[in-house]
C-alpha cells in the first residue's frame, strides 16, 4: 500500500471510530472502481465516512438527499432554453462529481432509483439523446435505511448488482462510543480534514489494482465458489459471472491495500461477504450472510484431486 493511501485511511479512521475494517473495504471499492452501499439505520456515521473520504481523496462532493417525490432530472439534470442564444443550455445535476453520496436512496420511487443505472454502469448519461461522460473517478456512495423503516422502496436486484460491495457500520464499542460523546461533533472534524492525496494519484492506485497477479489456483478457487453457490441449494440463485469478476477484482483491490502485487485466497475470502451477500438470496430465507460463510467452509481453497 502507498504511503498517501495509508495516510489517507488512518486520516478516516480518527474521524469515523472504531470502523477500521469498513474503512479499508471503502477504500478497496474505491480503488477497485466500483461502487458502495451502506445499510444501517440512521445516525451510525454513514454521511461522516462518504464525506471524509471525498476530503481526503480531493474528490468533489456532492450529496443527494433522496425522498420520494424526487425526480430523475434532480440527480441528471435539465435543459433549460436560453433565450440569448436559443438553445438549450444543459444545467448539470449532482450526478457530475466525482464522488456522490445518494443518502436514503431506498426512499425514492423505483423511477427515480433507476437513474443511477447509466452513470454506476456506463459512467456516463444520457440526456436529449446525448451521452455525457462523467468525471474520473466516478465513485458512488449510496446509503439505505432497513426495509423494514417506512416509507422505503426496496432496491430491485438490477440496482442492487451495479454496487461491488454492501457494507454496514453497525452500533460502535462502549468504548468508541464514549470517545464519540467525550469529543467534539465528527461531521465538524470531517469537514476541516485535509486532502492526503490528489485524484490524479488515485486514478495511478486504480490503475495498479489491475495489475496485481492472480494465480491460475486462484481463478479456480474463485470460479468453484462461483459455481458452489449455483450448485449446492444454498441460494434462491447463484452467483453471476459478473459477481465473480467484481468478486476479483475487490480481492486485487484488498491485497494492494496490505503492500502486495498478487493475491491470496484469504483476500478472497475477507471480500467475499461485502462483495456478495447482497446479490444473492438464501433459499432457507436466512441471512445470506451466515450462507455466504457457508459458502466458504464448503469449497476448498485447493481442488480435491
Amino acid at each position: 500500500m502507498s504511503t498517501t493511501i495509508s495516510r489517507a485511511i488512518t486520516a478516516v479512521s480518527s474521524v469515523v471510530l472504531g470502523k477500521d475494517e469498513q474503512i479499508r473495504l471503502a477504500v478497496a471499492c474505491m480503488l477497485a472502481r466500483g461502487h458502495l452501499l451502506i445499510e444501517d439505520l440512521p445516525g451510525m456515521g454513514k454521511t461522516t465516512l462518504a464525506h471524509a473520504l471525498a476530503r481526503v481523496f480531493s474528490l468533489d462532493y456532492r450529496r443527494v438527499q433522496f425522498t420520494s417525490d424526487m425526480l430523475p432530472a434532480d440527480i441528471l439534470g435539465v435543459s433549460i432554453y436560453d433565450p440569448d442564444t436559443r438553445q438549450f443550455q444543459l444545467r448539470q445535476g449532482p450526478v457530475f462529481a466525482q464522488l456522490l453520496l445518494a443518502d436514503e436512496v431506498n426512499r425514492a420511487t423505483p423511477k427515480t432509483q433507476g437513474a443511477l443505472l447509466e452513470a454506476m454502469e456506463e459512467r456516463q448519461v444520457t440526456l436529449d439523446g446525448v451521452s455525457r461522460p462523467l468525471p474520473e473517478p466516478f465513485f458512488v456512495i449510496a446509503t439505505q435505511n432497513p426495509v423494514t423503516q417506512a416509507g422505503t422502496f426496496p432496491l430491485p436486484e438490477s440496482q442492487l448488482d451495479r454496487f461491488l460491495m454492501r457494507i454496514s457500520l453497525g452500533y460502535p464499542s462502549a468504548e468508541t462510543e464514549l470517545a464519540l460523546l467525550s469529543g467534539s461533533d465528527r461531521r465538524d472534524h470531517a469537514s476541516t480534514m485535509k486532502p492526503e492525496i490528489s485524484s490524479a494519484e488515485l486514478m495511478q492506485q486504480m490503475a495498479l489494482v489491475g495489475k496485481v497477479h492472480a494465480s491460475a489456483d486462484l481463478i479456480d478457487y474463485v470460479q468453484r465458489l462461483l459455481a458452489h453457490s449455483r450448485d449446492s441449494g444454498l441460494f434462491v440463485v447463484g452467483l453471476s459471472p459478473r459477481a465473480g469478476l467484481g468478486l476479483l477484482r475487490a480481492a486485487r483491490a484488498w491485497a494492494l491495500l496490505a503492500g502486495r502485487d498478487y493475491v491470496t485466497p484469504e483476500d478472497v475470502q475477507v471480500v467475499l461477504g461485502p462483495v456478495t451477500a447482497h446479490r444473492i438470496q438464501a433459499s432457507t430465507g436466512g441471512a445470506s450472510a451466515t450462507s455466504t460463510q457457508q459458502l466458504l467452509e464448503a469449497v476448498p481453497v485447493v481442488r480435491r484431486s
